[in-house]
């Protein structure tokens, strides 16, 4: 059996990740398996609610990257994994769990894949999504408010207090380490057939 082309997306919050990841599934529906970083935040079920709204969760430490890459380890070996499931409004895990079965292209996306050096030397193929800061917060108010259960003024204050800081830290750095950089403005058609063609590339022998 043949191991997965495992490829990661990684980019700031809102740069769209998650939408390209789906694109790139819908053209490829029944070989393709996408795996959310985000899933992956380590549990904090000692704390009140309260103290986990003040977690930062766009530092690395705040992610399980141990059970990240044991799941992206049996994923490329075409092993099925428990991934653990987690709630933006509760800010934790639930204790429930979903299995993601192998595909030939398992695709992972998050804002720090590539900090870790074991993970980014897990990916066949690392994409950068590099969008302007005004359009990523934009698209994350939208977002956290209409399906996470956010106000505007927790939105604002995260950003400013970590997810600012901490692209500028840790996830922007990253961008060196990328084989393919998206520039997304947010107005113009992005052209995804490099990506396309190294997938097609890869089905072609599997």
């Amino acid at each position: 059996m043949s191991m997965s082309f495992i490829i990661g997306i990684a980019g700031g919050s809102g740069s769209g990740k998650t939408t390209l990841a789906n694109i790139i599934k819908n053209k490829y529906p029944d070989k393709t398996e996408i795996v959310n970083f985000d899933d992956y935040y380590k549990p904090n079920d000692e704390l009140i609610l309260d103290e986990r709204k003040k977690i930062n969760y766009d530092s690395p430490e705040a992610f399980d990257s141990d059970l990240f890459f044991n799941d992206l380890f049996k994923l490329k070996n075409f092993e099925s994994v428990k991934c653990p499931e987690y709630d933006y409004s509760i800010h934790n895990r639930t204790g429930n769990y979903k299995t993601i079965k192998p595909k030939p292209i398992i695709i992972a996306d998050g804002i720090l894949l590539f900090y870790d050096k074991r993970l980014r030397e897990s990916f066949d193929l690392k994409i950068y999504v590099d969008t302007p800061a005004d359009i990523r917060l934009l698209r994350r108010i939208d977002r956290d408010i209409n399906s996470r259960a956010r106000t505007l003024k927790s939105v604002l204050t995260q950003y400013l207090e970590t997810v600012k800081p901490m692209h500028e830290k840790y996830v922007e750095p990253c961008k060196k380490y990328a084989d393919v950089i998206i520039n997304d403005d947010g107005c113009s058609d992005i052209d995804l057939e490099p990506i396309f063609n190294k997938i097609d590339d890869f089905l072609k022998k599997f």
